[in-house]
């Protein structure tokens, strides 16, 4: 049976069309079915681009099967171990319409803070294909390393590497480690991630809130009744700020939700 269905094969043959600069896909395999189905991935992905995409089977990473993922004359660093699949197919199609030059849609302030990072930073990122929660972490993860050379980034399928999992003692997905020393688990967005990393960002964020105007209300948090109390306010023509971590609180974390602003 093959790894993607003809739907999904149409599907990604007209993103791959956005690619604008050549990339390679280097594995690193073994004798494993699961082996043969990465290579049968990577072949598949490479044939509906074959103009802009390379495969090469000669990789020797330790973690087999897994495959790199490398803009040609960049040094940055992606690698997928075992098959992103599943929850994870978007993120492997976004990590190649990057990787090829397409642009992400995330601020730029962002990208900038991306791409100022000093220091190595060596991710390992545990995830499962079931995992609702995984593929924002897996996603902010694949950017940076592909924006930034000094970001490297491992995916690694919890399930095709059981013993790592348990010799780490990966409770629970998404789970990262950086440099080798647990970094965070649970769902992170981007700016999270960068927020951790960049020990000047308080300090800019800081000097862009003191140029503004004062605010009317200020409201401290920003889930599911803070965001309610902002909307409210700014319809009455209240000049509104938000303090907060993250816009959605919780509620981020969550399967459903109902009835929420």
């Amino acid at each position: 049976m093959s790894v993607l269905d003809n739907d999904l094969k149409t599907q990604l043959g007209a993103y791959l069309q956005r690619v604008q600069q050549p990339f390679e896909l280097v594995a690193s395999l073994d004798d494993s079915e699961t082996s043969k189905q990465t290579l049968e991935l990577l072949q598949t992905i490479q044939s509906l681009r074959s103009d802009k995409i390379t495969v090469r089977t000669d990789g020797n990473d330790a973690r087999k099967p897994s495959f790199s993922v490398q803009r040609v004359g960049s040094e940055a660093s992606l690698r997928f171990a075992g098959l992103p699949l599943g929850h994870e197919f978007t993120s492997l199609v976004l990590a190649l319409l990057w990787t090829g030059g397409h642009p992400p849609k995330v601020e730029q302030d962002t990208i900038d803070a991306i791409k100022a990072l000093d220091g190595e930073y060596n991710f390992e990122m545990y995830m499962s294909l079931s995992c609702h929660n995984c593929p924002d972490v897996v996603q902010a993860l694949s950017l940076m390393a592909i924006l930034n050379p000094r970001v490297k980034t491992v995916v690694i399928e919890g399930g095709a590497y059981q013993k790592e999992v348990e010799a780490r003692q990966v409770m629970a997905v998404p789970m990262v480690f950086l440099n080798g020393e647990l970094f965070g688990s649970g769902r992170m967005m981007i700016e999270e991630i960068v927020a951790k990393l960049d020990k000047g960002a308080g300090a800019r964020d800081a000097a862009k809130l003191n140029a503004k105007d004062p605010y009317d209300v200020l409201i401290v948090g920003g889930g599911p009744a803070g965001s309610a109390a902002a909307v409210y306010a700014a319809r009455k023509g209240i000049r509104t700020g938000v303090a907060t971590g993250r816009m959605g609180g919780q509620v981020n974390d969550t399967m459903s939700i109902e009835n929420y602003i």
